[in-house]
């Protein structure tokens, strides 16, 4: 039997069990960041009184931050030989949004959970998958570990009562949505004939050189208005287009660039309407029980070993000299401030915080940190004892996501039980189901997540869950909410013809090779004299390909 047989079957076979019991006294709270660490650094640094250093420490380079940058980075340097630095992290676990976590005894993700299969775009990332064995060449091919890529099937969509295959409606449209979806796959396809969308955005900026003028002109229109010019009114495609939207940088097609809209297809696997040819194999996705935390943790475990990784450590000044770099860090297992002194220093924070950090910052950080806008995001993992009741359709899927989901914002839900390889145990086995809320669109959403209690978050995941779940309420046993004021950086109009112009020089100096004897690649990265910037921040839009090449050139960066 197959497995998508087989979790149709087992489902229907378990639909009924325990559907008469009473709801559970629901066990939670807020998990993976520490808001109350974050907002306590943002008032001291607004009052301006900053404790004085106990003690004085030395390295070759400081990493401040320690997200998907800030590893890469540390990455970046130990390939090169060298293991004179320290990565200071605000967290108790370094990872930023890449985090994964536990509940009950269960792996799952804080925040992302996939990494699409990388294209030849980011060679940084394929050379990292190659180095953690999921990928290898065999034949003459490169192949990938069937263990870590997501296993069919893959997602459903619940609209109607029922579930169907995939993301995109199709089930019960009309002629006229069809003819959308066709007309708007064949413009992602001249668009991307017409300039180069690449992923990570910084392989297709060449110094010097302004955006191609498609780019200029999507960059200058908010992605709504540019799909009225082009005549795609569709309901279903409108819901579509801003659901990808809302999943990548936090907001939907209302404030987001056209260049944004267009880049989430074209870079990657395009836009495959109804009829189209499938998409190739190498566009499938890489995920785990934890999410992208199995990447990061493997990230960090040598900086673990090596002793370079301090975590608990808020850094509170970033002060550039002549001479060096000092950075000053409260240490919240000592409750001491301890002041570290290097000739050179990678700033892998967010820029908002770089900005208040970074003594007298340069004028494109400054500008940076009042041009970009945040948005807060959500991640509630509920735990359940047992299989949920289903409605008819589509076999229980890795990503499952509402067509009318009544929390703003909501994207569905991923099962962190889905990867498992015996597949009974995705239908008999407790499983967490790890709900996912963007809230850039919400007004005031920032201050809600700083101001109401997990449960808020937690009955409203579970009420509108409960729709395709009627026993959901029965079967939740508890359920960690992880918040995150300043989850992602959004592309709105104007960003990517802003960023573009920084960091576009090759750093003074640029060695040819590495001490190791490896060819230098070069990658654009804002610096100034003995600072290198490193976050997804500066590519206007936060997932794991942009974070890790941005660290990974700020590393060759410093070791010019």
């Amino acid at each position: 039997m197959q497995r998508r047989q087989f979790l149709a079957t087992a489902a229907a076979a378990t639909a009924l069990a325990g559907c008469h019991e009473a709801p559970r006294t629901l066990q939670g709270g807020f998990a993976g960041i520490d808001l109350a660490r974050g907002h306590a650094l943002r008032d001291r640094l607004q009052s301006g009184k900053l404790p004085a250093p106990g003690v004085v420490r030395r390295a070759q380079v400081i990493i401040a931050g320690g997200g998907v940058a800030g590893l890469a980075a540390a990455r970046s340097l130990r390939l090169a030989g060298i293991d004179d630095f320290v990565l200071l992290e605000l967290e108790d676990q370094p990872g930023g949004n890449s985090r994964g976590g536990m509940v009950k005894g269960l792996a799952c993700p804080l925040g992302a959970h996939y990494l699409p299969v990388p294209g030849n775009d980011a060679r940084e990332v394929q050379d990292l998958l190659e180095e953690l064995g999921l990928r290898q060449r065999v034949a003459g091919r490169w192949q990938y570990d069937e263990r870590h890529l997501c296993h069919s099937p893959q997602e459903r969509l619940y609209r109607d009562g029922e579930w169907q295959e995939g993301l995109l409606p199709v089930q019960g449209v009309g002629a006229g949505t069809l003819a959308q979806y066709r007309q708007f796959s064949a413009l992602v396809q001249a668009l991307g004939k017409a300039a180069r969308f690449t992923m990570p955005v910084l392989k297709s900026l060449e110094a010097k050189r302004p955006l191609p003028p498609t780019h200029q002109a999507l960059d200058a229109l908010v992605f709504d208005d540019w799909l009225v010019q082009q005549g795609l009114e569709d309901a279903h495609l409108r819901w579509y287009l801003d659901y990808c939207c809302r999943d990548d940088y936090g907001a939907g097609t209302a404030r987001v660039s056209a260049w944004a809209g267009i880049h989430y297809f074209a870079s990657r696997h395009g836009f495959s309407a109804p009829g189209d040819d499938a998409p190739p194999e190498q566009d499938g996705v890489l995920t785990w029980p934890e999410g992208n935390g199995w990447l990061t943790q493997r990230l960090a475990a040598p900086l673990r070993a090596g002793g370079q990784l301090r975590t608990g450590c808020s850094v509170l000044r970033i002060s550039e000299g002549r001479h060096g770099v000092e950075v000053d860090a409260y240490n919240h297992t000592t409750e001491s401030v301890e002041r570290w002194q290097a000739p050179r220093a990678i700033v892998a924070l967010p820029v908002f915080v770089a900005a208040r950090v970074v003594q007298q910052a340069p004028a494109f950080l400054r500008e940076a940190a009042q041009r970009l806008h945040w948005a807060p995001w959500l991640v509630a993992n509920i735990h359940i004892d047992a299989p949920l009741l289903d409605h008819p359709g589509a076999a229980p899927a890795w990503d499952n996501v509402l067509y009318q989901d009544a929390n703003p914002g909501g994207l569905g839900y991923v099962n962190a039980g889905h990867q498992r390889l015996d597949p009974r145990t995705a239908l008999t086995a407790p499983t967490v189901l790890s709900y996912y809320q963007a809230l850039g669109d919400v007004p005031q959403g920032r201050e809600q997540l700083a101001t109401q209690p997990w449960t808020h978050w937690a009955q409203a995941a579970l009420a509108t869950l409960g729709g395709p779940h009627p026993d959901l309420a029965r079967r939740a046993t508890r359920v960690e909410v992880t918040r995150y004021g300043h989850a992602m950086s959004i592309p709105t109009p104007g960003t990517l013809g802003f960023l573009s112009k920084i960091g576009l020089q090759r750093p003074s100096g640029m060695r040819k090779q590495l001490s190791n004897g490896e060819q230098t690649r070069w990658l654009p990265t804002p610096t100034t004299a003995r600072l290198a910037f490193a976050h997804a921040d500066w590519s206007g839009y936060s997932v794991f390909e942009e974070a890790f090449t941005r660290g990974h050139g700020a590393g060759l960066a410093v070791l010019a």
